[in-house]
């Protein structure tokens, strides 16, 4: 078997990266695609296509094809994939990679075979689905095999799914569509309230990545911020401060921390203890804000931590995944 033919795919909301057998992550790009309405040409794809965001003529568009971890729009999403396999694999594929891909935890089956016709037409030999909390918590180095609760919170960009793994699948889990995009258009909506000033998705994501916060700080971080005033129609700067986006924040947070309490009492007593002992991880980008852990932890009471590269767990844990399945198919042929 050519080297290099298993990969795995994480195809998120906001950003897809791409994990190949023996190389590790070797690709990490927004998941946006530009394309001209006139011809219905992709103009460019990824990071390219990302500065082009709210910056595009009116014959440009460009679009996210994933919303809230499904797929909204399956011909880009289909043409997104195959470019970023294709750039992750160089040209020269002598055979169909097989790839694994994974989904968020409360997908449909319908959005299921979406992704794996999607995979398919994107040119993979074999296409394997693999739950996004599963994938995040191999990525973070647990070992999901053992009879032992293991608690994740993956917050990425779309959805966040929360699940209580053993012996390598799920016990309990949730999925809710409240993750990094709507913390920016909080922020939106927050500006635009109290300070009549109009700001993009990108301006909000700055400030969330600068100074969000979700807990209060020690000391107060202020950034300035551009936009539109509302009231004069022109160009202004503001100040805002951390303790303003923990304000801003307050709602979406505090769902993702009645989601996590919801699934503790959902979870049988026996992993209830193991949680305890273990504590709860964190991935995914969202997991970068602030002041998560320690909200989570006050809320809940268990030691809170996130995971040692939280953005490309679920990435390393798909690929892992394929990993495994390949020693798994020797191990069949060689009995055979």
């Amino acid at each position: 078997m050519a080297a290099g033919t298993d990969i795995g795919i994480d195809l998120g909301t906001a950003s897809v990266l791409v994990y190949v057998k023996g190389k590790g992550v070797v690709l990490k790009e927004p998941s946006v695609v530009a394309f001209d309405r006139n011809t219905n040409k992709i103009k460019a794809i990824g990071e390219e296509a990302r500065l082009m965001l709210g910056r595009t003529p009116g014959n440009i568009v460009a679009v996210r094809p994933l919303r809230q971890g499904v797929i909204s729009d399956y011909t880009v999403t289909e043409k997104m994939i195959k470019y970023f396999v294709q750039k992750a694999l160089g040209k020269r594929l002598f055979k169909k990679p097989r790839i694994s891909i994974c989904v968020p935890s409360g997908v449909t089956e319908v959005e299921k075979k979406a992704v794996e016709e999607a995979t398919f037409a994107a040119g993979a030999r074999e296409v394997h689905l693999i739950e996004e909390p599963v994938a995040a918590a191999i990525g973070a180095g647990i070992d999901i095999s053992k009879p032992c609760g293991n608690m994740i919170v993956d917050i990425g960009g779309g959805t966040a799914d929360i699940a209580v793994i053993s012996l390598g699948g799920t016990v309990v889990n949730t999925s809710i569509k409240v993750a990094g995009d709507d913390f920016d258009e909080a922020i939106v909506r927050y500006m635009r309230k109290k300070h009549n000033l109009l700001i993009g998705e990108r301006t909000a994501e700055d400030i969330k990545i600068k100074i969000g916060t979700t807990y209060p700080l020690a000391e107060e971080e202020k950034m300035e911020v551009r936009g539109r005033n509302l009231v004069t129609g022109l160009p202004k700067t503001v100040t805002v401060t951390s303790s303003e986006t923990e304000e801003a924040l307050r709602e979406c947070t505090g769902q993702i921390v009645e989601a996590v309490v919801s699934v503790l009492e959902q979870t049988p007593p026996e992993l209830s203890a193991d949680i305890l002992d273990r504590g709860i991880v964190l991935t995914g980008g969202g997991s970068l804000l602030r002041g998560l852990e320690e909200l989570i932890e006050e809320k809940t009471g268990i030691n809170t931590m996130t995971a040692e590269d939280p953005l490309t767990a679920v990435a390393i844990g798909t690929g892992k995944y394929i990993e495994y399945l390949a020693e798994d198919d020797k191990k069949k042929t060689k009995k055979k």
